[in-house]
């Protein structure tokens, strides 16, 4: 069954929840897994894939968008809407509402900030897992 868990920055914490999501990529991909970093817009999407280029000196993450990007040589793929490609291992989630591909997946990651809509999104988020039995832990960030 898929295992879901929750990153909530605290309100005094740096960054924002893309930044959040960079960290927990990095943190995967180290592990040696395979991620879909979902968004809720193309643009969001961009942002992305932008950021995963800057997000931390000296760091460097192999990923691309998933309609243009190559599998075999990108392990972290970026995309929105109901194409995930073939992937499986880990989701992170930054769309508001859970993806109809979610259960597919080993692992879901939801990274949540102080914003208001956000951290609404991720209480609905988190009631439709436990609703469903799903196992959830939640995690806070200090930093």
């Amino acid at each position: 069954m898929t295992q879901v868990d929750f990153y909530v920055l605290e309100e005094r914490a740096t960054g924002d929840r893309f930044t959040l999501a960079c960290r927990l990529v990095e943190k995967a991909w180290k592990q040696g897994r395979r991620v879909y970093l979902h968004t809720g817009s193309e643009a969001e999407s961009l942002h992305m894939d932008r950021l995963l280029w800057i997000y931390r000196e000296g760091s460097f993450l192999p990923h691309g968008l998933v309609k243009n990007a190559d599998p075999a040589l990108n392990p972290v793929l970026i995309g929105n809407g109901n194409n995930a490609g073939d992937e499986h291992d880990v989701l992170v989630n930054l769309a508001s509402e859970v993806p109809g591909f979610f259960s597919r997946f080993e692992r879901v990651v939801e990274p949540l900030d102080s914003n208001t809509d956000v951290r609404t999104a991720g209480r609905t988020r988190f009631r439709f897992y436990r609703d469903r039995g799903y196992p959830l832990n939640s995690h806070t960030i200090q930093k």
